[in-house]
C-alpha cells in the first residue's frame, strides 16, 4: 500500500500524531468529530497493514508496533540487526537498520541527515546536535522506543 499523502485521512492522522485533538481536526476541516474518528480508525488500520507488509518484505521480525505513531521496531533476520520502519509525512515509509556506518564518505550522507532530522521534528523530539547520522539515529530511535513502551 502506498501512503496517501494527499488524502484527508492521512492529513488527519499526521495532525493527530502531532498532538491535535480530534475535535480541533474536525473544526479545521469543517467535518464532524465522528467523521474524523472514523477516518483515523481507517488510517490506523492502513498504517498498521503497511508497516507489517514492509516488515515481511524486508524479513524483519516485529517486536513493537504503534500505528498511531507510524512506527514498527523489529529485528532483521538476514542482517541480524535491529530495524525500525516508520512513516514520515515528508519522506514516506522508511526502513532503517541499526549499523555503524562510514557516514563521512557515504554519498547519501546528506540524505540520511535530512531524513533523521526531519523525522525527529515531525515527532517533536529534541536531539543533540551532531553530524553523525548513526549517532542521530541511535538517539532518535531510542527516544521513540521509550515513547511507545
Amino acid at each position: 500500500m502506498f501512503l496517501p499523502a494527499g488524502e484527508k485521512q492521512f492529513e488527519f492522522w499526521v495532525l493527530r500524531r502531532n498532538g491535535l485533538p480530534n475535535i480541533n481536526i474536525a473544526k479545521r476541516f469543517g467535518v464532524s468529530r465522528q467523521a474524523v474518528s472514523r477516518a483515523l480508525l481507517s488510517m490506523d488500520k492502513r498504517i498498521e497493514e503497511t508497516l507489517l507488509e514492509m516488515a515481511s518484505a524486508n524479513r524483519i521480525e516485529v517486536e513493537k508496533l504503534d500505528s498511531k505513531k507510524g512506527i514498527l521496531f523489529g529485528k532483521s533476520v538476514p542482517f541480524k540487526a535491529n530495524a525500525i520502519i516508520f512513516v514520515s509525512a515528508k519522506h514516506g515509509m522508511q526502513v532503517w537498520y541499526e549499523h555503524e556506518g562510514e557516514c563521512g564518505s557515504c554519498e547519501r550522507y546528506r540524505e540520511c541527515i535530512e531524513l533523521l532530522w526531519d523525522f525527529a521534528e515531525e515527532m517533536q523530539l529534541k536531539l543533540q546536535s551532531t553530524e553523525d547520522p548513526t549517532k542521530i539515529a541511535d538517539e532518535l530511535f531510542e527516544k521513540l522506543k521509550e515513547s511507545i513502551e
